[in-house]
């Protein structure tokens, strides 16, 4: 089997998205790009250094901007401490009694609630504010701390 420039290119390419998909890496379908654009170019004729940095450019190019896109836009909190997923993170409950074990039992949304301080632990009772849900727990923090 006689093998053009532009069938390595586009194994490659595909091997590079087969690879993607096993293991979850984004920034390996950026490199398939470069290589789908040095593919492109053996098409066109262009020679095997033109080809390459054609896929050098596109490639590394697409890897760097999505570098920087993701630089720029931080992940999101994890599913228990989000309020996009759970909207009773920020809600306030009272606590009129802590538990020795750091614990307490809570009324929101007319059910009793376990709950536990975040961070540290509270001895006194008053308002405070749900800062995430780990299962059927609450996780507390004081009201108006950040």
């Amino acid at each position: 089997m006689d093998w053009n420039a532009w069938t390595f290119w586009w194994v490659a390419g595909g091997v590079m998205v087969a690879a993607e998909l096993a293991t979850g890496t984004f920034y390996l379908l950026m490199l398939a790009l470069g290589c789908a654009a040095a593919a492109v170019a053996a098409h066109l004729g262009a020679g095997a250094a033109m080809q390459l940095v054609a896929a050098a450019l596109v490639g590394g190019g697409a890897t760097a901007a999505w570098h920087a896109n993701r630089r720029k836009h931080p992940r999101a909190e994890p599913a228990e401490r989000n309020r996009d997923v759970n909207l009773d993170i920020g809600e306030t409950v009272q606590v009129t009694h802590w538990n020795a074990d750091g614990s307490a039992r809570v009324h929101y949304r007319g059910a009793a609630w376990s709950a536990r301080m975040a961070q540290g632990s509270a001895s006194e009772p008053g308002t405070f504010t749900i800062v995430a849900v780990h299962g059927n727990e609450l996780r507390l923090a004081p009201a108006g701390a950040p």
